[in-house]
């Protein structure tokens, strides 16, 4: 591998390209390859032009190792993204994780860009305002899966030189849905930012951000990761209005309307 950074790449993998985020980057990261190769466990459609499609499992470790092969750098985007029982999040967000990196590892990629979520640290209250180094407080087994992929991604750094730039995503969406998402809120342009940034800055070892906008109202300070070079160029602001219109009362006794982590923090089944 050119040990220099590259601002393009040759073929560059996005796992998960048939969920909602990644239908989303699908069409913005090509502009950043040659080749695109695209991965989900279902069918999603043929390739376009300059893109692959490759159908995996990333609990099949065999699927992962062909996967890899060639790739110079991963947007890891697949896995489970909402909180759901432990078995389907142990498959895919433990033991696909495990898969992912040490593919990566066998065939020399050097950066994998991870989706990790908010949710890591969700158990927060909203009258806080914490950074990527205060200590994981998940709010579920899907938050404690990604707080799984950002210390498997610090041993990979550690151990094997792999570097991995972990995305604490906010809300990708749109616009803002509710209140709480007036402080998440990370426009598609910013989203497409964050990511580039995590592919192309020099040099990230293992750096954890938070993915947001630049809102109004925050509950992130992303102060100590400002070496990735993220800057946001979107604002909830402009909705806020319309969105405190549609919810003008806040339950404060309510556990999701004080957590971080919102209706996440009473999802899911232990039983």
């Amino acid at each position: 591998m050119d040990p220099v950074t590259p601002l393009r790449f040759a073929r560059l993998l996005l796992t998960g390209a048939a969920g909602h985020l990644g239908r989303e980057l699908r069409p913005r990261l090509a502009r950043y390859c040659d080749v695109l190769r695209l991965s989900d466990h279902h069918a999603f459609g043929a390739a376009g032009p300059g893109e692959e499609v490759m159908l995996a499992e990333l609990a099949d470790k065999s699927h992962l190792l062909a996967l890899l092969e060639g790739v110079d750098a991963v947007v890891h985007l697949g896995g489970v993204s909402t909180e759901q029982p432990w078995e389907p999040i142990l498959a895919a967000n433990i033991v696909g994780m495990v898969n992912l990196y040490e593919a990566a590892r066998r065939h020399r990629v050097r950066r994998i860009v991870f989706a990790s979520s908010n949710h890591v640290t969700g158990f927060y209250r909203q009258d806080q305002v914490i950074t990527p180094r205060d200590p994981v407080r998940p709010d579920g087994f899907y938050g404690l899966s990604k707080a799984f992929g950002e210390n498997l991604a610090q041993l990979y750094w550690d151990r094997h030189g792999l570097e991995t730039v972990s995305l604490r995503i906010g809300s990708s969406y749109a616009e803002p849905k509710d209140r709480r998402m007036l402080s998440t809120w990370m426009s598609f342009d910013d989203t497409e930012r964050l990511v580039l940034a995590a592919l192309t800055a020099p040099i990230v070892g293992h750096s954890v951000i938070y993915g947001m906008s630049d809102n109004g109202r925050v509950f992130w300070d992303n102060r100590c990761a400002a070496h990735v070079g993220y800057r946001p160029q979107d604002s909830s602001e402009r909705f806020r209005a319309t969105v405190e219109a549609r919810q003008p009362r806040i339950d404060t006794t309510d556990p999701t309307a004080i957590c971080q982590g919102g209706a996440f923090v009473t999802q899911g089944r232990y039983d």
